[in-house]
């Protein structure tokens, strides 16, 4: 008699994953003893109910596996078509990826730019300031370098034009996040009935969706309604990731995780591996919040225009994904996505999870993840135009 096992491996990235390098961070594993059978056969036989085995990413960069393995064997079980996993979705779901959202302001992530421009333009002048007698003892013309008084105080009028373009931007990103705030209550205020979406047929990870869908209330300021779906990986949950590393919440975090933050909705819907401001600022009494925030490794199917009473085709992401997993460590999340277009207040979301389907897992071919940042402001749910 021997073990058959299920093994889930992830190397999830943390916020802003282009900083980070992915082979320095650890591959996190949780073993699952499904039973112990006395052949390969036997074993074989009783993978034919369970869900079928994927691996997407490369062992040196961002991955998520699953695999099954018997006698330090990893089995390869027949083709399964069409497996739909039973799991519920998880917490996080439920709390930040259903319902209505907005779209932050674009000027969020202009003024985030314009920060970094701002910072090389500061650290050019204080090399500036550094070789000013350097040039002017080889007899180089400087400029920039008198003085300016305020009030008791000498300044270089060089601090008079780069101190003002640090300060101007974190300015109007205050006043910003004052206008959505504005936003968000005017939005709850409306009170909106959610769009009724029938799915036509099973959705199945390779397929095409077909939906049928109605507004019970259609607003005169809104333009037109594009509707698309795309796939990602969610990050596991905090605990299992540690409990998979080897540690505790009282030691110090593996890399790649923070330290346990107090969150202002709900307890658990940190996952501990954020490290900046991934939305701006939102009110409290919404649980979830009001803005999407992007999976950070996702792809997105076809985008298409609604038009009353007739049905959407929509074409599957590709290269093509696993369909719905929903485990502590691994998830693996679906959803379809209505972009509203309105003459003012910006793009209108409604967002609804999906349960697909898996197809053969042997027709996989994704090696490099398709990364994002986990900024709200950064997600662009594209329009047909």
């Amino acid at each position: 008699m021997s073990d058959l096992i299920e093994e889930q491996r992830i190397r999830y990235p943390p916020f802003e994953p282009n900083r980070w390098r992915p082979e320095a961070l650890p591959i996190a594993e949780n073993h699952v003893i499904i039973g112990s059978y006395e052949s390969k056969d036997l074993a074989l036989e009783q993978l034919q109910s369970h869900c079928p085995p994927f691996k997407l990413g490369e062992e040196n960069s961002w991955m998520i596996e699953r695999r099954y393995r018997y006698n330090d064997e990893i089995l390869s079980p027949e083709e399964q078509e069409h497996w739909l996993e039973s799991n519920t979705f998880p917490r996080v779901v439920n709390r930040q990826r259903r319902g209505w959202y907005l779209i932050p302001n674009p000027i969020h992530n202009i003024l985030r730019k314009f920060i970094n421009g701002v910072v090389i333009v500061l650290l050019i002048s204080l090399a500036y300031l550094a070789v000013s007698p350097i040039l002017t003892f080889l007899g180089i013309p400087v400029y920039g370098l008198d003085s300016v008084r305020w009030g008791l105080l000498d300044y270089p009028i060089l601090a008079t034009v780069v101190v003002p373009l640090i300060f101007a931007p974190l300015l109007i990103r205050v006043i910003a996040n004052l206008i959505e705030l504005r936003r968000q209550n005017i939005f709850l205020q409306r009170n909106l009935e959610p769009p009724h979406i029938d799915f036509m047929k099973d959705s199945v990870s390779n397929q095409h969706l077909t939906i049928d869908m109605k507004f019970p209330e259609w607003d005169e300021g809104w333009k037109h309604a594009d509707v698309t779906w795309r796939v990602g990986i969610l990050p596991p949950a905090r605990e299992s990731l540690l409990e998979a590393l080897g540690r505790t919440t009282l030691r110090q975090p593996p890399p790649g995780l923070s330290t346990e933050l107090p969150h202002h909705w709900e307890a658990g819907l940190d996952d501990g591996t954020a490290g900046g401001e991934d939305a701006p600022m939102e009110l409290q009494q919404v649980k979830g919040g009001l803005y999407l925030r992007p999976m950070r490794i996702m792809a997105q199917g076809s985008v298409q225009r609604w038009t009353s009473g007739e049905a959407i085709e929509l074409a599957p992401p590709e290269p093509y994904w696993p369909g719905t997993v929903s485990s502590e460590l691994l998830r693996i999340h679906w959803e379809c996505i209505v972009r509203i277009e309105r003459e003012k207040g910006g793009a209108l979301l409604w967002v609804q999870p999906l349960k697909v389907a898996h197809y053969s897992s042997t027709e996989l071919n994704l090696e490099t993840l398709p990364l994002h940042d986990g900024r709200s402001e950064s997600d662009v749910i594209p329009s047909t135009h």
